[in-house]
């Protein structure tokens, strides 16, 4: 190569190269992988909510497309990267074990409430699960304790992103946002159990506490249920569908669930709340396997979906009258 045009070509280089070079010392100051495969047509054509990408570490990313004030015949396109969510999002199922509390709404559905000859309540009622309850997607059978007449009720879960106390059911917005994601659970009971804790007015614990008792799906990106009050829960036992209704019916709206509870005890983060469950709810035997879904406007959550098989427990405990 002539050496005249020796400065040419080295200038030809760090044209070429200095930005790749800037872009991996912002991205090694920053610790910050970026999406992998981004492309330009998976990109929103409005400033709406964008689309989540995931990097190699399986991190959720935000990118928002903006071109008010941009012409398009430039075909000139600004990115805008929301740095408070472009960031590693540890959200997994194994995550709702870290509960310190599950609280489940009672008797939230009147057809419900009718086919358990309850009396409907004024306000919000509720207990609480214990989180070593929890069966995670894949985990393993429901185990059914000996001398158990066990019943299924599915429910829309919520999963708390922020601390509440004290809060007003008429302020909707700030009980929306601490809610950080949605599940679907189902509700396992040892009716036997409650109906005698009903009966001698004792607590509901052993009824609703043993593990395996709350079976739960994989977490729901918050962005896939737009309004928790319009969607279709289902459940079925060996592919008959026992369990179908709108979260329509609920008697109290998720913003007075929270309300009260909060009022009672605080809710924290990770905290999962249990909204109730709709009319149809009945046994489960060893052998059956339990469905459960959430369509919305007849599609079907992939997220939401849970199979799980029923087994009888091998330990020597045996559920016996107080």
């Amino acid at each position: 190569m002539p050496a005249e045009a020796f400065p040419a070509y080295t200038r030809a280089v760090i044209s070429v190269f200095a930005p790749c070079a800037a872009l991996l010392l912002f991205r090694s100051l920053a610790l910050v992988p970026f999406p992998r495969a981004l492309k330009l047509r998976d990109l929103p054509r409005s400033s709406a909510p964008a689309p989540r990408f995931c990097c190699p570490f399986c991190a959720d990313y935000r990118i928002q497309k903006y071109t008010r004030g941009w012409p398009r015949q430039h075909g000139r396109i600004r990115l805008i990267f929301d740095m408070n969510v472009f960031r590693r999002t540890m959200s997994s199922a194994a995550s709702l074990k870290n509960a310190r509390k599950v609280v489940c709404i009672g008797r939230n559905y009147a057809d419900h409430i009718a086919e358990l000859n309850s009396a409907r309540p004024k306000q919000p009622f509720f207990f609480l699960k214990p989180s070593s309850s929890i069966l995670l997607p894949g985990e393993g059978p429901v185990i059914r304790p000996r001398g158990v007449d066990l019943h299924y009720e599915v429910e829309l879960a919520l999963i708390m992103g922020k601390t509440l106390k004290n809060l007003e059911a008429s302020d909707e917005k700030t009980a929306f946002d601490a809610i950080e994601s949605y599940a679907l659970g189902i509700d396992m009971t040892a009716r036997n159990a409650q109906w005698e804790a009903k009966k001698k007015g004792l607590p509901w614990s052993i009824s609703k506490g043993f593990d395996t008792f709350l079976p739960m799906s994989n977490i729901i990106p918050k962005s896939a249920i737009p309004n928790p009050h319009k969607i279709d829960l289902y459940l079925s036992v060996n592919d008959k569908i026992q369990q179908s209704d709108s979260t329509e019916l609920m008697l109290f709206q998720i913003p007075r669930i929270l309300s009260d509870i909060s009022k009672v005890m605080t809710l924290e983060q990770g905290d999962i709340v249990i909204t109730g469950t709709p009319k149809g709810v009945g046994p489960v035997v060893p052998g059956d396997v339990m469905k459960a879904g959430i369509k919305i406007d007849g599609k079907e959550l992939e997220e939401a979906k849970i199979e799980v098989q029923v087994e009888e427990s091998k330990s020597t405990y045996v559920f016996a009258e107080t």
